[in-house]
Formats: C-alpha cells, structure tokens, sequence
C-alpha cells in the first residue's frame, strides 16, 4: 500500500504566528494569576528587536568645541613658556655679557695699574752713565788740573763715541758748550738734584727734553778742559756751581751698584 500524505501545507507556525500564540497565551495565564512570573522573560526578549534610548553624554559637535578648547588652551601655554624661556635666554645673555665687560673692565685695570707700576719703577730707577764703566778719577781728588783745586766729580773711563745715558729721569735744562765741561748736558732729576755729563762729543737732546733712565743723551769725547776721552759726571744739589756732592754716594743711595 502506497505511502500517502495529508493534504495541505507541512510548514512551521511563522514568527508572527508564533507571537500572536503567544500572546494570547499570556493572555489565558493573565486570567490565571500566573502572568506575573513570565511576562518580564517574554517582553524582555521583544524589547532586543526595539531601538534602544541613546546613552546620556555629550554630541559630537560639543566633543568638537571641547577639543578646540583644549588645544587653544595647550597653545596659550606652549606661548607662556616659549615667553619665560626667551625672557630667561635674554637674562641669561645680560648677566653674560655684564661679567664679560666686569672681566675686561677688570683686565683694562689690572693692565694700567701695571703700567702705572712699571712706570713707577722706571721712573725711581737710576744706572750708570756709562754701561759697564768704572770710576778713572775719584771724586774731590786734588790737582792743578782743576780751578777749584779738587775735583768736583769723578770722571768714568769712557772710549770716544761711546754712548751716554742718563742715570735717571728728568729734564734736561742745559745742552750746548760748557766751557772747561766741553759740550755738556745738565738734567733736573726727579729729586730736584741736577746731573752734569761733560766733555762729550756730541749731545743728542736739547732743553725742556724729559728724559728717562738709561736714555741716551750723547756721545762720550774729550772737548773742553780734559787729557782724554772719558765721561766727567757730576752731581749738585742745585744748579750753583759748588753745590756739588759725591756721585758715587748718590748713585749707591739710589740703588746702583758701583
């Protein structure tokens, strides 16, 4: 015998169906008294296919304003700082450059207080008339030779043309012919005493020159009263002829070793 079908559709209820059978389901059990415990499970699996209510927050267009806030605010605060360390930086370069010009302000005196040492020095310096010479004829030595009957300074042996200094600074008040000197150079010192250079052969400076130590003032010779070459050196405590005092004494009391 031939296996035969129903007539008619075999399909399952539709999704509706099946909502609409269970509605009316839970419409019989509301009768019941028994709705109270299936219909939260049952309405909380249709609510799933409903739109849910958007979350409380903030729009994408005040997320935006917040975000150009925030870098405008980032921006004000980069500036704040660039400001503080370009006004650093300038401060920095100030207190830089006022210990550099301290320093050489520092230096430039340091420099002329030397100078002013040096100069000093110099000028309380006093050598021989003739460098490396010695004494031929002492001082207030006796002879005809001489008016006064003594010898008013001691003569340095000195070769012709040999250079003459003088023995300290001053200025010179007489250069020119001294009759029994010979050519001669007469120099104010710096103390007030004056120093006699005679029987040069020439002169080098002439009046009102200021002078230094050991600055050539001429050339040694044998002009005037004299036997030959040499340096006469004399020394007075004013520009009057017998005012003379020994120079070997006052070169030693000016530091000269002789």
């Amino acid at each position: 015998m031939a296996f035969t079908r129903p007539a008619g559709k075999h399909r399952g209820p539709s999704r509706m169906s099946r909502k609409s059978a269970g509605i009316a389901g839970v419409a019989t059990l509301a009768t019941t008294g028994v709705i109270g415990t299936l219909a939260a499970p049952a309405f909380a699996a249709d609510s799933d296919s409903e739109a849910k209510p958007a979350e409380p927050g903030l729009s994408a267009e005040d997320t935006g304003v917040i975000e150009a806030l925030g870098s405008e605010r980032m921006a004000d605060t980069v500036a704040d700082q660039a400001v503080v360390q370009r006004k650093a930086a300038d401060e920095a370069t100030a207190r830089a450059l006022a210990q550099a010009e301290a320093r050489a302000k520092a230096a430039r005196e340091a420099k002329e207080r030397a100078a002013r040492e040096a100069e000093r020095k110099l000028l309380n310096t006093y050598r021989l008339p003739v460098a490396g010479s010695h004494v031929s004829t002492a001082y207030q030595a006796n002879s005809s030779l001489w008016s006064s009957g003594t010898h008013t300074g001691v003569d340095f042996r000195a070769p012709a043309g040999t250079s003459v200094v003088s023995v300290g600074a001053g200025t010179v008040v007489e250069a020119g012919w001294g009759g029994a000197y010979g050519y001669n150079v007469v120099i104010k010192m710096r103390d007030g005493s004056y120093t006699q250079y005679g029987h040069l052969s020439s002169i080098s400076v002439s009046v009102g020159r200021q002078v230094m130590p050991g600055e050539r003032i001429g050339l040694a010779g044998s002009t005037g009263n004299s036997t030959g070459p040499h340096l006469h050196f004399e020394v007075r405590t004013d520009a009057e002829y017998g005012s003379d005092i020994s120079p070997i004494a006052y070169l030693r009391s000016h530091g000269v070793k002789i």
